[in-house]
């Protein structure tokens, strides 16, 4: 049974929340979105750039005929930069409205997680601050962290973003 929200999240039998994830690398630290958020994954592509853009926006994609802002999550979280490969991955997502893409160093599976093994997020989680987390998944054999997209841009980035897709960045 589906519960109300705006996370993809089902009631198991056992009453717990059961979280869908859609789980990405970057370096050697495993990240985690809603899966509601991603519209779908594709393999690296020309990205045009965009002048006076902020530094993490890498530039534009065309997607069957729509321009699409693309941000290089590395820079955004301020992570040591790395050249895309054949596992690099263009992850189309939706934050508030917003169509984008994220380059991650690959995308790993779909997950069903239950919410009764995320844990807050400790102050000094990785290199990326804490706002933009959702929380921690403690997995037998690995830790997750649970990003929270509606979180990951300010209305300025956004605005940012918006005009970078229409080409018009100042």
């Amino acid at each position: 049974m589906r519960t109300s929200g705006a996370a993809d999240v089902t009631r198991s039998s056992a009453g717990y929340v059961v979280l869908q994830l859609v789980t990405f690398t970057l370096g050697s630290e495993e990240y985690a979105v809603d899966i509601l958020k991603v519209q779908e994954i594709n393999r690296m592509k020309e990205i045009t750039r965009v002048p006076n853009s902020p530094a993490y926006v890498e530039g534009v994609i065309n997607l069957r005929g729509k321009v699409i802002p693309v941000v290089n999550i590395r820079k955004k979280f301020g992570l040591p930069e790395k050249a895309t490969d054949e596992q690099s991955r263009i992850m189309i997502i939706d934050i508030q409205g917003i169509t984008m893409g994220l380059v991650v160093d690959s995308v790993s599976e779909v997950l069903r997680v239950p919410s009764d093994i995320v844990e807050p997020a400790p102050p000094m989680t990785s290199t990326i601050t804490t706002e933009f987390i959702r929380g921690i998944a403690k997995l037998e054999d690995r830790l997750i962290i649970l990003l929270d997209m509606d979180r990951l841009l300010g209305k300025a980035e956004e605005t940012a973003l918006i005009e970078a897709a229409s080409g018009s960045a100042v």
